[in-house]
């Protein structure tokens, strides 16, 4: 079952960039969308909405990390302009700033990947110590690099 619930979260990150592969925007949409699956999931494991998982937290964080380590690459040169974007222009200006934002993300979720083990984070505690650095780092990004509607 735990192999399952990892292939389905991984399934949830992979096909719909591979789908977007020659459009970096639609990219990195479907990341965001991933991240969202897996913020949506670990808020839902966290408040108890959703019976905790060692499993689907691993999945969890394990989507999260590789967003972290992929979504950097899908923001080339004219893609600022791109129609339905809501990355902000503050990419491009601070393009250090937004690495080391991208940076600090791969950093967070690697440790949380780490701390959560082979079969994932023991229990809810366990869970909430490794995943509120990812989600910090998350809004903390979204504050300066996205545009908000």
């Amino acid at each position: 079952m735990k192999k399952v619930i990892l292939a389905a979260a991984v399934a949830l990150f992979v096909m719909p960039a591979v789908q977007a592969a020659d459009d970096p925007v639609a990219t990195r949409k479907a990341i965001m969308q991933s991240v969202a699956a897996s913020a949506g999931l670990s808020g839902g494991l966290m408040k108890g909405e959703i019976a905790y998982s060692p499993a689907a937290a691993k999945a969890a964080i394990a989507s999260l990390n590789a967003a972290a380590l992929s979504y950097g690459a899908f923001f080339p040169a004219g893609s600022d302009t791109a129609a339905g974007t809501t990355a902000s222009p503050k990419i491009w200006e601070d393009a250090a700033g937004f690495a080391d934002a991208l940076a600090k993300f791969a950093a967070v979720t690697g440790a949380a990947t780490v701390a959560s083990g082979k079969d994932g984070p023991a229990d809810v505690d366990a869970f909430k110590a490794a995943i509120g650095p990812v989600m910090a780092s998350c809004r903390s990004c979204h504050e300066v690099y996205r545009v908000q509607r």
